[in-house]
């Protein structure tokens, strides 16, 4: 007979499956995913900067791609959508990348993590903490420097991929719980950034395509409350959605996380199938592997001729640096502290404060967020150039900082956290 006493691993499913074998299968994932990015990453500054950029330039901004049709109607407003390449890897491809982000919302604060006060209140306070910090530091040193305020929100992001790669190199060292709690702040650090740039980086509203928008978000509300559980209706408004915010001025990544809200968590036909997680782990390898790479490759690669160690005290360098390295850790670790000296949440069951503030760190890893939100604040060559140093230096920097910091921590106690008392 098994006692609580002799318990050795987690609670089994009917079938014999660890109950936590989805989230370390996603947590793999997620690190195999995080070193793609960086060969990507790496690859496209090694192109950049041989006489391979001028191919490497035409192909990402000559060629071009179309698809749609021409005007509709008398309003002048067509579904035709004509894009360079580099256009069509973050406006399309990325709005994949973001539909994905809103499924792993809507599944944290349906059933995971956030689903609760008492696991949500934590991480999201910690996650706000990382956001306002490295932004108040970002505009401190660009105060002087008008032009440059528009990328206050560049250090405000966390890359998950990398930090969860960087979690899996210190092995045992890093227990679940602590991997939990980076993707909670991250998630709810994604749906902050969603929020900043659809309120800060939509210019030149169209208010003919909001008619096209609205009545593809009522026709994704009528599949839901119909409890319509095929995928296909709901992928097929997302286009039209995706075209229509594309054309009204809004970004149009925003329309992949308003799709995914939408997408039913469970099946009245199928017991225990869910579309929205179904989903979400089916698009999980196409974007680890495919899209994230991609769009590494043709963000990153900016010529740094010119540049040396000077450069790393230009005003958009280092407050993207300093924003990542010091406003993300600053930020995190005092909320975490206030919050679970104040009483407002527990301190995570076997996890000490060094532990919390390795975490904290690592969010300063800030890659493929703060690229997106970075080519949204400027255009042009040089605030690029400023962008990719300043996001390469203080996410590498946050990474070998953090990695230290938990790697000399004492060792975390690990038994595996039921859902109930994780937090405890």
């Amino acid at each position: 007979m098994v006692t609580p006493m002799n318990i050795k691993r987690p609670p089994l499913l009917p079938s014999g499956q660890d109950v936590f074998q989805p989230m370390r299968e996603f947590f793999k994932l997620s690190s195999a995913g995080g070193i793609l990015l960086v060969i990507a990453a790496v690859l496209a500054l090694v192109v950049a900067n041989t006489e391979l950029y001028a191919l490497y330039d035409y192909v990402l901004h000559t060629i071009s791609f179309r698809i749609g049709f021409d005007s509709v109607g008398r309003g002048g407003f067509d579904f035709e959508v004509k894009k360079s390449l580099l256009h069509w890897v973050n406006d399309g491809f990325m709005a994949v990348f973001f539909f994905l982000v809103g499924l792993e919302i809507k599944r944290e604060l349906m059933t995971g993590e956030l689903s609760t006060r008492s696991r949500a209140i934590l991480p999201f306070l910690a996650a706000i903490g990382g956001m306002a910090a490295p932004a108040l530091v970002y505009y401190f040193i660009n105060s002087g420097t008008p032009e440059n305020l528009a990328g206050w929100a560049i250090p405000s992001a966390t890359d998950i991929a990398f930090a969860l790669g960087v979690l899996a190199l210190l092995g045992t060292r890093a227990p679940m719980r602590l991997k939990i709690l980076l993707m909670a702040i991250a998630v709810i650090d994604d749906l902050g950034a969603i929020l900043i740039i659809a309120v800060f980086y939509s210019h030149d509203l169209e208010p003919v395509p909001f008619l096209f928008a609205a009545a593809a978000l009522a026709g994704l509300a009528g599949l839901n409350l119909r409890k319509v559980s095929s995928t296909a209706p709901y992928i097929i408004l997302g286009i039209i959605l995706w075209v229509a915010v594309l054309k009204s001025g809004v970004h149009a990544t925003l329309a992949g996380v308003a799709t995914a809200l939408f997408i039913p968590m469970s099946c009245p036909k199928r017991e225990g199938f869910s579309p929205a997680k179904h989903l979400e782990h089916a698009l999980h390898p196409w974007v680890a592997f495919g899209i994230l790479p991609i769009f590494a490759f043709a963000n990153a690669g900016v010529p740094f001729t010119g540049m040396g160690l000077h450069s790393l005290g230009e005003p958009v360098t280092l407050g993207i640096t300093l924003g990542l390295v010091l406003g993300k850790q600053v930020g995190i670790f005092l909320t975490l502290w206030l919050a679970i000296k104040l009483g407002l949440s527990p301190m995570p069951k076997g996890v000490r404060w060094v532990h919390l503030y390795g975490v904290s760190i690592l969010c300063g890893i800030g890659f493929t967020m703060s690229l997106f939100i970075g080519g949204l604040a400027f255009a042009d060559l040089h605030h690029q150039a400023s962008i990719r140093l300043g996001v390469l230096v203080g996410s590498i920097f946050s990474a070998c900082l953090g990695y230290a910091v938990l790697y000399l921590a004492p060792q975390a106690e690990d038994p595996t956290p039921t859902p109930k008392d994780q937090w405890k």
